[in-house]
Protein backbone atom coordinates (compact mmCIF):
# COMPACT_ATOMS: atom_id res chain seq x y z
CA UNK A 1 0.00 0.00 0.00
CA UNK A 2 2.78 2.43 0.89
CA UNK A 3 4.49 1.80 -2.43
CA UNK A 4 1.33 2.67 -4.36
CA UNK A 5 0.82 5.87 -2.38
CA UNK A 6 4.46 6.83 -2.81
CA UNK A 7 4.28 6.20 -6.56
CA UNK A 8 1.11 8.30 -6.92
CA UNK A 9 2.55 11.19 -4.94
CA UNK A 10 5.86 11.08 -6.79
CA UNK A 11 4.10 11.02 -10.17
CA UNK A 12 2.10 14.11 -9.28
CA UNK A 13 5.03 16.04 -7.78
CA UNK A 14 3.61 19.19 -6.24
CA UNK A 15 0.16 19.85 -4.84
CA UNK A 16 -1.54 23.25 -4.78
CA UNK A 17 -3.07 22.59 -1.34
CA UNK A 18 -3.57 19.94 1.33
CA UNK A 19 -6.95 18.89 -0.09
CA UNK A 20 -5.33 18.00 -3.42
CA UNK A 21 -2.69 15.88 -1.67
CA UNK A 22 -5.36 14.14 0.40
CA UNK A 23 -7.40 13.42 -2.72
CA UNK A 24 -4.35 11.92 -4.45
CA UNK A 25 -3.69 9.60 -1.51
CA UNK A 26 -7.38 8.65 -1.28
CA UNK A 27 -7.53 7.80 -4.98
CA UNK A 28 -4.33 5.75 -4.71
CA UNK A 29 -5.85 3.72 -1.87
CA UNK A 30 -9.14 3.27 -3.74
CA UNK A 31 -7.34 2.16 -6.90
CA UNK A 32 -5.93 -0.86 -5.08
CA UNK A 33 -9.34 -2.52 -5.43
CA UNK A 34 -10.74 -1.54 -8.85
CA UNK A 35 -13.57 -4.09 -8.74
CA UNK A 36 -15.10 -2.64 -5.59
CA UNK A 37 -15.39 -6.06 -3.94
CA UNK A 38 -13.27 -5.05 -0.96
CA UNK A 39 -14.57 -1.49 -0.71
CA UNK A 40 -15.73 -1.88 2.92
CA UNK A 41 -12.35 -3.29 3.90
CA UNK A 42 -10.51 -0.39 2.26
CA UNK A 43 -12.81 2.15 3.87
CA UNK A 44 -11.96 0.68 7.27
CA UNK A 45 -8.27 1.04 6.41
CA UNK A 46 -8.69 4.63 5.18
CA UNK A 47 -10.01 5.98 8.50
CA UNK A 48 -6.84 5.22 10.54
CA UNK A 49 -4.70 6.69 7.76
CA UNK A 50 -6.81 9.85 7.70
CA UNK A 51 -6.57 10.13 11.48
CA UNK A 52 -2.78 9.80 11.30
CA UNK A 53 -2.59 12.50 8.59
CA UNK A 54 -4.79 14.76 10.72
CA UNK A 55 -2.54 14.27 13.74
CA UNK A 56 0.67 14.82 11.75
CA UNK A 57 -0.58 17.95 9.98
CA UNK A 58 -1.80 19.60 13.21
CA UNK A 59 -5.28 20.53 12.00
CA UNK A 60 -4.41 21.72 8.50
CA UNK A 61 -6.57 19.02 6.90
CA UNK A 62 -9.66 20.17 8.80
CA UNK A 63 -9.13 23.69 7.45
CA UNK A 64 -8.74 22.31 3.90
CA UNK A 65 -12.06 20.43 4.13
CA UNK A 66 -14.05 23.55 5.00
Amino acid sequence: MNARIRRAVRARGRFPNAAAALKCVYLAVMSLDPTGQGRRRWMMRWKPALTAFEFASEGRLAAARE
